[in-house]
């Protein structure tokens, strides 16, 4: 994405996330703030080091930072030249927010006719729920998420991250690549809406159709699945691990190494939708026979069976992890504040052209100088602008 310009005037997750990604693949990202930096995450804390959040850092690499005040006109007026030579522009305040600062998509896309006008909000530019606000936990109350997640004991339960934050963010990294493949034929911009409700809708996935197609309200299975079974968690001799068994052949392979090859051919269990039907039968059956044996033990018997397998594992197992470091995945920058420290790297591998983390994540107004300059602000101008507090 060389050569793409992104003005990124989002706060918090799900369009940092976004942005970052196309930071990742190579575009010029600039962060928009207001001076003195106005993304929530900069202050979402403990952890910090040296003042630096590490919420910040988990979505802000490959950028640069300039602060502007939207509400000034000589602010708007800044946004506007930028606009002129930029390709997308990101922005996730409540409906309604941009057009009074005089930055709706109409009036920016008459300065550049082929700006990719990207927002993000809770619920969407339309319909009745369109000015309400929606952080993550709302949204993951509303979607159906947590009526899905968690036991009948246990009650609802979220996600463990901002995951409605992180779907909307990759929707809205795939809504932009797609309208900037469209320019290339049309020459037009476009304006993308997106909702984090609707993201997280999405993802109910099979459990939404089971309901649609069905009309049964799908129960909480915790770390059981709607659909297949065994597909769950299994307490061990030592600890606990998954085994998701996706077809009738590794259900037999399963049961050839927990000595009970009869099991496959019990007509309770023959086929999937047998052993979905007796669930609990066969789940005592199994869990009887596992915890026989430590963790280390399954895994290493259901993976000479090709039988899907893995722990359970905390972040400490995970950041010693021999694939992922193999892979590289874990990445170290220097900050200018926080010194050096490790962060996720991207998961796309590129062959010829491979993210790179290039730049650490801005401080605010860090590339002020840079930036404006380009836009043809004289140093005194800048001076003055900063003087004002217009950046």
């Amino acid at each position: 994405m060389d050569g793409i310009r992104v003005l990124d005037l989002s706060r918090v997750l799900a369009g940092p996330f976004c942005s970052m990604i196309l930071g990742d693949l190579g575009a010029e990202v600039i962060k928009v703030e207001a001076p003195g930096g106005s993304d929530e995450t900069r202050r979402w804390g403990p952890p910090f080091k040296n003042g630096v959040s590490a919420y910040y850092l988990c979505a802000n690499r490959n950028k640069k930072s300039v602060t502007i005040d939207l509400k000034s006109a000589k602010g708007k007026e800044i946004i506007e030249r930028l606009v002129q030579n930029s390709d997308v522009v990101i922005h996730n305040f409540k409906t309604g927010t941009m057009e009074r600062l005089g930055l709706s998509y109409e009036e920016l896309s008459s300065i550049n006719p082929g700006i990719i006008y990207c927002s993000i909000t809770g619920f969407g530019e339309t319909g009745p729920y369109k000015t309400h606000p929606g952080y993550d936990f709302i949204i993951q109350a509303m979607s159906g998420l947590m009526s899905i997640t968690g036991t009948e004991e246990s009650g609802p339960q979220k996600v463990g991250v901002a995951m409605t934050d992180v779907l909307t963010g990759l929707y809205a990294c795939i809504g932009i690549q797609s309208a900037l493949l469209e320019r290339q034929q049309s020459g037009q911009g476009q304006k993308l809406d997106l909702s984090l409700y609707e993201s997280a809708v999405s993802s109910l996935v099979n459990i939404a159709s089971n309901y649609l197609m069905s009309g049964n309200l799908p129960a909480k299975l915790g770390n059981h699945h709607a659909n297949i079974v065994p597909y769950q968690t299994f307490r061990t001799s030592d600890g606990e691990m998954v085994i998701a068994v996706g077809n009738d052949r590794q259900f037999q392979a399963l049961c050839t190494i927990i000595n009970q090859p009869d099991l496959a051919h019990n007509p309770n269990f023959k086929t999937n939708p047998d052993r979905v039907e007796h669930r609990e039968e066969l789940t005592a059956i199994l869990q009887a026979e596992l915890e026989k044996q430590p963790t280390s033990y399954w895994q290493e018997q259901c993976h000479a069976h090709n039988i899907p397998v893995g722990p359970i594992q905390n972040m400490e197992e995970i950041r010693n992890d021999p694939q992922l470091n193999a892979r590289n995945f874990f990445q170290t920058i220097k900050h200018p504040k926080a010194g050096a420290m490790d962060i996720l790297g991207s998961p796309l591998h590129l062959c010829r052209t491979p993210p790179k983390v290039r730049s650490h994540p801005p401080e605010p107004g860090e590339h002020n100088d840079e930036i404006f300059t380009s836009i043809g602000l004289s140093p005194f101008e800048i001076q003055e602008y900063k003087n004002n507090h217009w950046i």
